[in-house]
């Protein structure tokens, strides 16, 4: 009987817990997949391509955007030539981010927390009040400016809120992010992050000091302000903080500047 229900003699005896082989041609299946990285300063694919090549697209956007928004000011004798000036300069910061988020988008960076407003709003106004010690001890008048629509559209708005949007993600996400990137694995995470940090907040006071927006005696309190939102970003691996606290930083200004007009223009 237990002849009939064999397959044969030559039948081989199959264990349940066995696998059983892979067709053949065909590559074996993987039992797992890589878990997706979650922080950008880890590496990965999302951040991968923000490079060498695209830390040179920046600066070669950055210089062409200085140079003609120079010849505008330096050609054309208009009112509206700084405006259209910093416009042109802007465009030159936009273009890298443009290119780097098509590029990949590196993992967490454009993520937001709770924490990122406390730090925005913190550090905004510290560096505010830091700025305003300087200010005294080198005897500098306080500025004020007649408060009229065009001043809120053609200064406040640009100032308070495009500039350090624009700024920030070109500073603190290209220049940042594509230097610790070039660095992390030939020189490490510490070194990496340093260098990311004083090469966009070098690049961060020379831009100011290039386009005369501010002697190259009061870079301190800018060199401040690149030094803690470029910290930030490399300490919590997101941006929205340091966009934060440059919004601050500028809007609380442009608030003392409006105020101060009041109060001299009601004595």
């Amino acid at each position: 009987m237990q002849d009939q229900l064999s397959d044969g003699p030559s039948s081989p005896a199959v264990d349940a817990e066995t696998p059983l082989a892979e067709p053949e041609g065909e590559k074996p299946r993987r039992r797992g997949r890589r878990r997706k990285r979650t922080d950008w300063r880890l590496g990965g694919t999302g951040v991968r391509p923000w490079n060498g090549s695209l830390l040179l697209i920046a600066l070669i956007s950055l210089g062409a955007a200085i140079f003609a928004g120079s010849l505008v000011q330096l050609l054309w004798r208009s009112p509206s030539a700084p405006l259209v000036s910093t416009a042109i300069l802007w465009v030159g910061m936009i273009v890298p981010v443009v290119v780097a988020f098509r590029r990949g988008r590196p993992s967490g960076l454009l993520r937001f927390r709770s924490a990122d407003l406390i730090w925005g709003l913190a550090l905004g106004l510290g560096l505010r009040v830091m700025e305003g010690w300087v200010t005294d001890a080198a005897s500098r008048p306080f500025p004020t400016t007649n408060v009229t629509s065009t001043w809120l559209w053609a200064g406040a708005l640009p100032a308070g809120l495009v500039g350090p949007v624009i700024e920030e993600f070109f500073f603190r996400t290209v220049v940042l992010v594509a230097m610790y990137g070039l660095l992390r694995r030939t020189a490490g995470r510490l070194a990496a992050a340093v260098a990311a940090v004083l090469v966009s907040t070098a690049t961060f006071i020379l831009i100011h000091v290039v386009d005369g927006s501010l002697p190259l005696g009061e870079s301190l309190s800018v060199g401040a302000v690149g030094l803690v939102c470029a910290t930030l970003v490399i300490l919590t691996g997101r941006i929205w903080g340091a966009v934060l606290a440059h919004i601050v930083y500028n809007t609380v200004m442009l608030l003392l500047m409006a105020a101060g007009a009041a109060v001299s223009g009601g004595q």
